[in-house]
């Protein structure tokens, strides 16, 4: 098996060579707080790793610029039958970074395994596929069991990127969770865990001569201030997630440009229902009035977030405007707990150390949850190290948060509040009635009444408070003024391949 991995990346030696003349390349560098977890899509969640796969990855159907539309990906067109449950596509001239032909054989592989992988995260929003066959090189036929209006959506997933199958199956998942082969602008060349993943131009990438630089670099810095002070010294090109305390002294860097982008990000607190007493909707409840949201729009965004109402971000498809927002009231907090029999109860809160909002969010509502009988112990770990005690199970609240990754509401919906195959984002949140909608809205055909499935699921949600919804924000990024056409859309796609470095 060495020995064919060895083989298999010799096919890349266009890419390693680059490695080599970085220093005289035009080569991006990105601080970012997190580093990549994988390299398989199919096992990951993280912002941190899809934002990365959006450049090495190209999945079947693309959204745009404008995070509003679906565009041609690898498939250059497609068909949908009458009935709703056929779809066919035509796939385009295209290669994988190692020099072979991208296939309707590898995106059936690809979507089957996202599907029936027993470690896939996103296994449920595909079991509506009843088959996936290549038909020909180029033409690729799904049939599904139902007609779902969110599929096509769910084809532009990130995680469900198209992946070369005789390299996946000649290396193994183990292998191409850390070197990876994609058909997208760029392409790994070295992965240094907690430090760095080093891109490099994709020499065969079927949009040819719209790459305009030759590699980009990721780097770990979690510690806020650090990134900050590393892009006004010019030592990195570009930072993402700007601290809010930090936007106006960065608007007035005449060599940097503040990148606000619109987002679907939503901050909320999370909350793990199967550690008691945070299984009792009464408790929940108290913490959702124990925490002053408004408090958190001054102090910690500088008026740059909007307090949350729902899961679904504001100006999403479907998102209820007048869903219920509970205002803060530590008297009704402490009268829920005491009606709930809870007290001196002493919650482990675990925070992502060095990331200056997390960490000023977390003092505020330690302060604020203190006020209402509620000792919340905080436990700062490494980025890196928080989403592994999520899946575990060892918390009882932590601040994340969530981007939408596709236009359709279903995606957020599955992954929050209808499926077990990620525990619901971790929460361990369960609903019967809740994971009955979740499905019902997935297969609804007529937009009315989906809209009405996706307002109860809004209005249930708030009322079992799956998790505290806290703020929405914008997109917080930061370059040199030699950096042009650095861009997120609202969905967290970073457009490098369109970025300029000058």
């Amino acid at each position: 098996m060495l020995k064919n991995i060895k083989l298999a990346f010799l096919t890349t030696g266009m890419a390693l060579s680059l490695v080599g003349s970085l220093a005289h390349a035009e080569v991006l560098t990105i601080g970012r707080s997190e580093d990549s977890t994988t390299f398989d899509p199919i096992n990951s969640t993280q912002n941190a790793d899809n934002w990365v796969f959006s450049n090495i990855f190209d999945p079947l159907i693309r959204i745009d610029k404008t995070g509003t539309k679906l565009i041609p990906g690898l498939a250059e067109s497609w068909t949908i039958s009458d009935d709703g449950k056929t779809y066919v596509l035509k796939m385009r001239d295209a290669v994988f970074s190692d020099g072979t032909k991208v296939t309707a054989e590898d995106a059936a592989f690809s979507l089957l395994r996202i599907r029936n992988d027993e470690k896939s995260l996103w296994a449920d929003s595909y079991q509506v596929m009843d088959s996936v066959e290549a038909v020909d090189d180029k033409t690729l036929e799904i049939h599904l069991s139902a007609a779902s209006v969110p599929f096509l959506s769910q084809l532009a997933l990130p995680n469900a990127s198209i992946l070369p199958k005789q390299y996946f199956e000649r290396v193994g998942e183990v292998v191409f969770a850390e070197k990876p082969i994609g058909s997208g602008a760029f392409m790994l060349t070295k992965w240094d865990r907690g430090e760095s993943v080093v891109l490099a131009k994709n020499p065969y990438y079927w949009e040819s001569g719209t790459v305009n630089l030759d590699g980009v670099t990721w780097l770990t810095i979690p510690d806020s201030n650090t990134r900050m002070l590393k892009i006004q010294a010019g030592e990195i090109d570009a930072a993402i997630n700007v601290p809010f305390s930090r936007i106006s002294s960065l608007l007035a860097d005449p060599d940097l440009t503040v990148h606000l982008d619109p987002s679907t990000r939503e901050d909320h607190l999370l909350i793990n229902h199967e550690h008691a007493p945070l299984n009792d909707v009464r408790v929940r409840q108290a913490l959702d009035y124990g925490i002053n949201k408004q408090s958190i729009i001054d102090i910690v965004t500088f008026g740059y977030g909007t307090i949350a109402n729902s899961y679904i971000p504001m100006g999403a498809l479907y998102h209820y405007d007048q869903n219920l927002s509970r205002t803060y009231n530590p008297d009704k907090a402490k009268a829920l707990l005491k009606e709930a029999g809870v007290h001196d109860l002493a919650l482990n809160y675990i925070v992502n150390a060095g990331d200056e909002v997390d960490e000023q969010i977390a003092i505020l509502l330690q302060q604020q949850l203190a006020q209402i009988g509620v000792r919340a112990n905080l436990t700062k770990v490494d980025p890196s190290q928080s989403w592994d005690m999520l899946v575990d199970g060892d918390y009882d609240i932590s601040v994340m948060y969530w981007t939408n990754d596709i236009l359709d509401p279903d995606q957020k919906t599955t992954f929050v509040l209808g499926n077990d195959a990620n525990m619901n984002y971790m929460t361990r949140y369960n609903n019967s009635k809740v994971t009955k909608l979740v499905e019902q809205g997935r297969l609804e055909t007529d937009p009315a009444k989906r809209e009405v499935i996706y307002t109860e699921l809004q209005k249930i949600a708030k009322e079992d408070v799956n998790w505290v919804d806290l703020y929405y924000s914008p997109y917080r990024n930061v370059t040199r003024k030699n950096i042009t056409d650095f861009y997120q859309n609202p969905l967290g796609r970073f457009f490098l391949e369109d970025t300029v470095k000058k």
